[in-house]
């Protein structure tokens, strides 16, 4: 074991990252334990390989010895049992195939829906720590590397003990010198992996931020090409991603260059000893201490002793890469999630209205300055509600609190019902909320699947109902298919205002009591625009309907107006809300 090697672990040590692998390996072995009864047929079948193989190489010294010494009376015999070994060796290496398979899709999907679950319910701050692409690489490339490793460790650990043993006892068995030039690379095998340890996970880590960075980068040009179109900058994109790939392969030509060398002088080992090996095997045939089918079986059973050798070595490798994939899967899994009030609501509690209440509160993000200090605001039922103000100052952020994505530092955020108690802002109350966020939001499908992301058992009338009331049914309408027909991920093939449109009615559609709509009438014409607005208090009077918008229009039908700047909400007089309008 190298200096360098006895330093790493030292520093493991001191660093409790040996714990820490074995907690990850704990979690791996988790999953491992909800598919045990596959895994121990899988273990099984990989056993029952090993012992094929070596009853084959036995048939065959077996047949060539028969033919060798002419043996005619027990040719039948040596046909039949290398026959019989070979149709068992298909028959198990199919079974061993399709149990590996079927194995590795279910754990994979197991283990897969439980990350996707846990990443839909973290919190919002903590989750937006991660970029998207960095994600979907953990989410995919490491929940297969766990995957492979919670179903192959266990049983490669113990078929390659299994093979090693059971080949070194029947190769000591007509030769103890033979089966010690078997093993003549072993003892500067197990000392290059030491070796190879260490460069295996540096170059193991280094690729895989290296694909995270590509994968975020990729997947945020990809949802903004029309950004980048209309600037006219695909090419500087394209130069980027040509700049992170030619990293990636300098890294990765660097690993394959180590490989390439230290499998060439590991070849050259093991060709030395498969050589030695074969001079003794050849002097034994001259001297007549072994027959031809003893020979035979010698080379064959000496280069599996060398693999079953190798397989162990490549274990503590294995280890390595499964413990940091699993350690990025865990990132994701210890996400904290949303907090719960466990408050119920009956369906009486907003009746008459609900008015949204947030008092003196203070809130900032995680690092960052302060966003809002001791500001209060109010929306009552039946009134429409804006918030204006620059654009970076906190409108958005009013938002998340009203949907208890975010909670204040201090101060309270809540609904006061016409007869109840308060109902604090938390996932629960989120129930009686309807947001059109900023942006589109159109999920590729039918725009009867996107309506019906709001309620899943609305009839085709209550989907068109709300279309018309969104203004939106005039063209759906016109469309091949109606309300089935097909939209592109984020409303491609829509215009701005038909997909905003549809995005309305899709929040409708939910008839909750109070509507949040984040930017959700900036495409739209100013007719349109009143329209909508008339049609939404027209068919729930008591609907309380708070909207952030940059357009001076809609605040004409706006009971009460509200300016986020300067850190503050403060709620303007009809002169301050006349000399906003002037400065359009």
């Amino acid at each position: 074991m190298n200096s360098k090697t006895l330093n790493t672990i030292k520093e493991r040590w001191k660093n409790d990252t040996f714990g820490e692998l074995f907690r990850d390996w704990k979690w791996i072995f988790s999953y491992s334990a909800h598919f045990r009864y596959s895994i121990a047929l899988y273990t099984f079948l990989g056993l029952l390989s090993s012992t094929l193989g070596l009853l084959s190489s036995l048939a065959s010294k077996f047949m060539v010895d028969v033919v060798v010494s002419r043996i005619t009376d027990q040719l039948w015999l040596a046909v039949l049992a290398v026959a019989g070994t070979s149709l068992l060796i298909i028959i198990n290496n199919n079974l061993f195939s399709r149990v590996g398979h079927k194995l590795n899709v279910d754990m994979s999907n197991h283990i897969r829906s439980d990350v996707f679950n846990r990443v839909m319910e973290a919190g919002w701050q903590s989750l937006n720590q991660f970029p998207n692409g960095d994600i979907l690489n953990r989410f995919h490339s490491d929940v297969d590397t766990v995957t492979g490793n919670a179903i192959n460790w266990i049983p490669g650990v113990i078929t390659s003990i299994y093979a090693f043993i059971t080949t070194f006892i029947v190769i000591w068995y007509y030769s103890p010198v033979m089966s010690i030039l078997s093993l003549g690379s072993a003892p500067l095998l197990l000392f290059m992996s030491r070796y190879l340890l260490g460069k295996q996970k540096f170059y193991r880590s280094k690729m895989m931020d290296f694909s995270s960075k590509i994968h975020a980068f990729e997947t945020e040009s990809l949802y903004g090409i029309d950004t980048i179109k209309s600037f006219g900058v695909m090419d500087r994109f394209g130069v980027k991603l040509k700049d992170l790939n030619s990293q990636y392969r300098a890294i990765s030509l660097d690993w394959n260059m180590f490989q390439i060398r230290s499998n060439t002088f590991i070849t050259i080992l093991n060709l030395l000893v498969g050589y030695a090996g074969y001079g003794y095997a050849l002097f034994l045939l001259w001297t007549d201490h072994i027959t031809y089918g003893t020979m035979m079986l010698f080379l064959q059973q000496s280069g599996n002793l060398n693999n079953a050798f190798n397989r162990l070595v490549s274990i503590i490798p294995g280890f390595i890469n499964g413990s940091v994939s699993a350690h990025r899967v865990q990132e994701l899994m210890d996400l904290p999630g949303e907090k719960y009030s466990g408050q119920d609501i009956p369906a009486e509690y907003f009746r008459g209205g609900l008015t949204l209440k947030l008092d003196h509160i203070d809130f900032s993000y995680e690092n960052s300055d302060t966003v809002i200090e001791t500001s209060d605001f109010e929306a009552f039922p039946g009134h429409i509600t804006a918030l204006v103000g620059p654009s970076g100052e906190g409108k958005t952020t009013v938002l998340r609190l009203i949907l208890g994505i975010i909670e204040p530092s201090n101060g309270s955020c809540a609904f006061l019902p016409e007869n109840g108690a308060p109902l604090p802002l938390t996932v629960e109350s989120r129930a009686l909320i309807s947001y059109v966020p900023q942006g589109n939001t159109l999920l590729g499908g039918t725009i009867a699947e996107n309506l019906r992301l709001a309620r899943q058992d609305a009839t085709e009338q209550e989907m068109i109902d709300a279309l018309k009331l969104a203004c939106a049914w005039d063209f759906v309408e016109k469309m091949p298919d109606g309300i089935d027909s097909q939209v592109l991920s984020h409303g491609k093939g829509l215009s701005e205002g038909q997909a905003q449109r549809i995005s309305i009615a899709r929040a409708l559609l939910r008839n909750a009591p109070v509507l949040l709509m984040d930017e959700a009438t900036s495409a739209l014409d100013v007719e349109t625009e009143k329209e909508v607005l008339r049609n939404i208090l027209k068919k729930a009077p008591e609907r309380t309907v708070i909207i952030t918008t940059h357009r001076p229009t809609v605040l004409y039908m706006c009971s009460q107006v509200y300016r986020v700047l300067d850190k503050k909400i403060t709620r303007l007089n009809r002169q301050e809300i006349d000399d906003y309008l002037r400065s359009f």
